[in-house]
């Protein structure tokens, strides 16, 4: 019995899958309509910007930009690798930047003293910098306010 219920949903889920790719007409990528591998030589990884000047922030209530790169930071429920250096403790001796006491307040405002679950997880926020360019045209203009 649950065999063949699993079966009948896995066949169920095919054919939504079928149905949903198949009337994907109209719907266009970034890199048009060639496919991935047609492109693939086209790829350029953008270098992070290491260890520079952060950037100035663009809106009020903008999350920093990370100022160096993260790749192999280990980031999980039982370990932050963000905090060695951001952390409240460690943040003088690395000459990093502080975790923003807005990080200690839970859900209903309630204040924490450790960081907030829902703060925990970084790069949900931050992300490194680069110098690239924006991928769709647009007429964004910073807050002159902030800057």
């Amino acid at each position: 019995m649950k065999n063949s219920i699993l079966a009948g949903l896995i066949l169920m889920g095919s054919s939504v899958l079928i149905s949903t790719t198949s009337g994907a007409s109209g719907v266009t990528s970034l890199r048009g309509a060639s496919d991935i591998e047609a492109n693939s030589n086209e790829i350029v990884v953008k270098k992070n910007i290491n260890d520079q000047a952060p950037i100035i922030r663009d809106y009020v209530q903008q999350p920093p930009l990370i100022p160096h790169k993260t790749k192999g930071y280990k980031i999980n429920m039982k370990f932050n690798k963000c905090l060695t250096c951001h952390s409240w403790a460690n943040y003088r001796k690395a000459g990093a930047t502080k975790v923003s006491q807005t990080h200690f307040s839970g859900r209903d405002g309630e204040a924490m003293s450790n960081i907030a679950p829902r703060r925990y997880f970084c790069n949900q926020c931050h992300v490194p910098q680069a110098d690239a360019k924006p991928l769709v045209e647009n007429s964004f203009q910073p807050v002159k306010t902030i800057h």
